[in-house]
């Protein structure tokens, strides 16, 4: 039986209100006429709404919106999208998860989403001096304020949503503060997107100068990690610790980026075109349309299939002897561009930093994954005050045994 698979749907494609200095997508506009008015319609909507709940052999179906700017395409196709969803789901619960800038939401908006359930996606980067940074309009003025009036009504009418972070080159040194923020403004659920673009006609590994470096990236992760692990685990959730865990207690990571293949989560753009996948909308990995294919053969073609298998098949022996394989299994293809110590081609921008990230937490995500296989919460891992002959003693501080080392690093060590 082939497994379920998830389309990333661009319902206005490349179009958007901002013009973020780091976005890779606002390029795609290029690929299509220049008359192109971007907006899909009525007739490729009933369509693929359609084929791809018939297509999802699961008890419970998942749509993605995305653009560009989805609100672009204003609040009544939306409408459309979930009457269409009610009238082919047979009764099945029909889920939508929705990513967007946050500079159109009102309270218009924010009903609709909380009304209907959907878990909304904030890009928001930090506050104002970090955010406004990259993430500015057609006029070269920041956004960061329409956002924060965005996350307050969402907050206002109760709709789920986690916040996307991008990661860039300063991010490292402001990792701190970008925790502190987002914690301050009521945010639980977290994602952390490195951000690496190429420049346009060079080879090797020359990135933007806004691309995170790899060693850097390790050093963002790990920073977060250390504020998260003292009084935030299960009370702030932040994606790749969770994905971390999950390799950690033995499992094959669920996000496609540490899966060890790939090729389940294509991407649909604004006229019924599906491409390999969202880093991949080129015209070489084009699969088919909509309107006159199914999902099934585009996703499960030969092409496709490849696609997917060159994640695992590809990697270099560097990657295959690495003792962090079972966590990172190469990471995205979109990332391997550089040449292992011995010369052969295919390895990670980011795996440097990701080995500073993994080696990190080794010991902590021992603890807690051993935690979590005996019954008990991960949070029980948490920093706390334990009793001393002298009285509290903080873990952090110099153990009262007189050795010199830190109390948990002494005889404060866990034994689990």
């Amino acid at each position: 039986m082939h497994r379920s698979f998830h389309v990333m749907t661009k319902p206005i494609g490349p179009l958007c209100n901002l013009d973020c200095k780091y976005c890779f997508y606002l390029e795609k506009e290029a690929l299509f006429p220049s008359d192109e008015n971007f907006k899909m319609n009525d007739e490729v909507l009933e369509t693929y709404v359609r084929k791809y709940i018939q297509s999802q052999n699961t008890p419970e179906i998942q749509f993605a919106w995305q653009g560009g700017e989805p609100t672009l395409m204003g609040l009544d196709f939306f409408r459309k999208v979930t009457a269409l969803q009610r009238q082919y789901a047979n009764g099945r619960p029909v889920h939508n998860a929705f990513q967007t800038n946050g500079t159109n939401l009102d309270d218009e908006w924010c009903e609709f989403f909380a009304r209907e359930k959907f878990l909304i996606g904030l890009s928001l980067d930090g506050p104002k001096h970090i955010h406004n940074r990259y993430r500015v309009d057609k006029g070269g003025a920041g956004s960061h304020e329409r956002v924060m009036n965005a996350l307050r009504t969402l907050k206002k009418w109760r709709v789920e949503f986690n916040t996307l972070t991008c990661v860039t080159r300063q991010s490292p040194d402001e990792a701190v503060e970008i925790y502190d923020f987002l914690k301050q403004q009521g945010v639980q659920f977290m994602q952390f997107i490195p951000i690496v673009e190429r420049i346009d006609g060079l080879e090797g590994s020359a990135v933007t100068s806004w691309s995170v470096s790899s060693e850097g990236f390790g050093d963002f992760l790990n920073a977060i990690f250390d504020e998260w692990i003292k009084a935030d685990i299960g009370r702030i959730f932040v994606n790749i610790f969770d994905v971390m865990l999950s390799a950690w207690s033995g499992m094959e990571p669920g996000l496609c980026t540490f899966a060890r293949r790939c090729g389940q989560a294509v991407a649909m753009e604004h006229d019924g075109g599906v491409y390999s996948c969202d880093h991949y909308v080129y015209p070489s990995h084009f699969l088919g349309n909509i309107m006159d294919i199914s999902l099934e053969e585009m996703i499960y073609s030969p092409a496709q299939v490849k696609f997917g298998n060159d994640k695992w098949d590809a990697l270099p022996k560097v990657c295959r002897e690495c003792d962090f394989l079972f966590a990172c299994n190469g990471e995205c293809p979109k990332h391997r561009f550089i040449d292992a110590p011995d010369g052969e081609p295919g390895l990670n921008y980011l795996c440097a930093g990701y080995k500073k990230f993994f080696g990190h937490i080794d010991p902590t995500m021992r603890k807690m994954a051993a935690l979590v296989q005996k019954g008990r919460p991960a949070a029980d891992l948490m920093e706390k005050e334990v009793e001393s002959a002298d009285g509290p003693v903080g873990r952090n501080a110099p153990c009262p045994c007189g050795s010199g080392k830190k109390f948990k690093k002494c005889c404060g060590k866990m034994e689990l």
